[in-house]
């Protein structure tokens, strides 16, 4: 028995290698950098760091026409424990709506007390889960022609 024909035994021949030692090696590293990222992810505790968004449905209506009011209503909660309206454009920080929950519907009209000071202007509303204090915008709407 000579070297070549022991060798094709243990390695295989030209045409029975199925992956070179190249590819082999580069799958190997890529397994190996998987693996060390979730275990990585696992000891870190990566995943918990994400929290929740509030989420909550609601409904703006702006009628531009005439003197016009903004009319707002939390139609669902979601996951949210209450909706608050803010708008720098409303008479004060104090006619900022804050704790609507479902059902609940807010009416500002222009010129009146409370409501809006300036022809122009933006409505948002913000989501809130009391626990964590987490506040995510659900729903925005401007507007533009009032008569203040």
């Amino acid at each position: 028995m000579d070297g070549n024909s022991i060798r094709n035994k243990l390695i295989g021949s030209e045409e029975e290698r199925a992956v070179s030692p190249v590819i082999g090696v580069i799958l190997m590293v890529a397994i190996t950098v998987i693996l060390a990222a979730v275990i990585a992810a696992f000891v870190l505790d990566l995943g918990d760091s994400v929290g929740q968004e509030a989420q909550a449905g609601v409904t703006i209506d702006v009628d531009e026409s005439g003197d016009g009011n903004i009319t707002m209503e939390v139609t669902s909660l979601g996951n949210a424990d209450e909706v608050d309206f803010r708008s720098s454009d409303f008479d004060s920080d104090t006619d900022d709506i804050e704790g609507m929950t479902v059902g609940d519907t807010e009416t500002f009209a222009a010129g009146e007390n409370p409501g809006v000071e300036n022809s122009s202007g933006t409505v948002t509303a913000i989501a809130i889960i009391n626990e964590d204090d987490t506040e995510t915008q659900v729903a925005s709407e401007s507007w533009e022609g009032f008569d203040t």
